[in-house]
């Protein structure tokens, strides 16, 4: 099973620093559970970081490789040739499912989540429409379903509550036999709205204020994918992030119910850093932690995310690890689980050893992310050894940086200047880490 939180910061659970709020029944999940202190996403921004997850592949080498719309709604899809975490479960009996935001092609494309392994799917398909939470529409497989009690200007049916229903629906209707439950949740991506019931015990709390005037109805692309206005920015935050650990709490309660949670892996993680759009104000809460960089940087604070792993009885439970791993990692995992062997063409290395508290956990040699806006973005990791280039596709201003996370974490001091030989390597790699995409091309390679 995989959580996968939207937008959701490192420092953004209180078991991972955060001081102005709590998060109990993820806090409660790591202690019964794996801490990982260097994991990361697939890279800073929704589509891409997924594709990454879901083929094993870093942004370098996966198809998806940058947020790109397709029309009518949607994104760029998957190609056909695609493998992925569902179709290799598939493959070994499971019984596969999706519930939240999928992003990686519309509905009868190559990329549609029934056409890339998944039995079941409910949520959002489009990205740019799960920016709204009292949408006008939700997928069900391939039937649209209208909730129509969101039309015109009214605010009542709430679609994280909708599709949390069916994902514990979805275990117990499979809670006798195999399955792999996908579960990427929208929050707590902008926009700030929820019932005025989670709220309620919010108000007030977190001062001062931040308030933000954004569409209306009758304005132009309301529930469109433009963010509603909110006057309790601070205290919408914390509500929606409390109504996240509520769900993780129950999904984990539901296993222990059906007594299926010492046969369950649980995977907990977010698929980028915090955002600053909508009203989201994540300085005032640190959600990036000690980490610099937010969504759409490849700093640390831009990519490196919490993860909680759970399965009582196989994880030890109070551990932290501080193994460095990345979301390409999830499908050697996952297929190694299942005695499933993954593609051959994939950059993750299985995880289990370590979740497993075993010798023998292979490392990578080094971790590599693309970016594709604001002007082309690349980030490589190797060891304690850190670069980062932006304005790739603009020569005559492309920096590189290199920072020691070992000593500098916060990649406050750029030492590029002093270590002109790791530069070099570094950028002889970041070079290779990467086949050409004629969909998602850098200008300058």
């Amino acid at each position: 099973m995989y959580i996968l939180a939207d937008d959701l910061g490192y420092g953004d659970l209180s078991c991972y620093g955060q001081e102005k709020f709590k998060t109990p029944n993820i806090d409660k999940m790591a202690a019964e559970g794996m801490l990982f202190t260097q994991h990361y996403a697939g890279t800073t921004v929704c589509a891409p970081s997924r594709s990454s997850l879901m083929t094993g592949q870093t942004t370098g080498h996966t198809f998806i490789r940058g947020n790109k719309a397709w029309q009518p709604e949607g994104q760029y899809p998957l190609e056909s040739k695609a493998v992925t975490i569902a179709e290799i479960l598939k493959s070994a009996g499971y019984t596969t499912g999706g519930f939240g935001k999928w992003g990686l092609g519309y509905i009868g494309t190559e990329g549609d989540p029934n056409n890339q392994g998944f039995d079941e799917f409910y949520g959002y398909n489009c990205q740019r429409m799960a920016h709204n939470y009292f949408p006008g529409h939700l997928w069900d497989n391939n039937k649209k379903v209208i909730l129509k009690k969101n039309t015109g200007d009214k605010f009542v049916t709430y679609a994280p509550e909708l599709i949390h229903k069916r994902a514990l629906k979805f275990i117990e209707k499979n809670s006798d036999k195999p399955f792999f439950l996908y579960y990427p949740t929208t929050i707590p991506h902008a926009e700030l709205l929820l019932p005025g019931k989670n709220i309620e015990q919010f108000r007030g709390k977190f001062l001062p204020e931040k308030k933000y005037k954004g569409a209306e109805f009758g304005d132009k692309r309301f529930r469109e994918g433009a963010y509603g206005s909110q006057a309790e920015c601070h205290a919408a935050f914390v509500a929606m992030v409390t109504l996240l650990d509520k769900q993780v709490g129950e999904v984990l309660a539901k296993l222990k119910e059906l007594g299926l949670d010492k046969n369950t892996l649980v995977i907990f993680t977010s698929d980028n850093g915090p955002h600053k759009e909508g009203g989201a104000d994540p300085d005032y809460f640190n959600s990036n932690g000690i980490y610099k960089g937010y969504k759409r940087d490849l700093y640390e604070g831009g990519i490196r995310e919490p993860m909680i792993a759970w399965w009582p009885g196989k994880i030890k439970a109070g551990t932290t690890s501080n193994y460095v791993s990345a979301f390409w990692d999830m499908m050697p995992t996952f297929a190694e689980m299942v005695g499933v062997k993954p593609p051959e063409n994939i950059d993750g290395i299985s995880m289990l050893p370590t979740l497993l508290g075993e010798k023998g956990q292979k490392q990578h040699d080094y971790l590599y992310w693309e970016f594709h806006e604001l002007g082309g973005r690349k980030a490589l990791r190797k060891g304690d050894w850190k670069l980062v280039s932006y304005n790739v596709d603009k020569p005559e201003i492309t920096t590189i940086e290199l920072y020691n996370l070992k000593t500098d974490p916060g990649e406050e001091n750029n030492v590029a200047k002093d270590h002109p030989d790791i530069v070099k390597q570094l950028m002889q790699l970041m070079t290779s880490a990467r086949t050409q995409s004629k969909v998602f091309p850098f200008k300058k390679g």
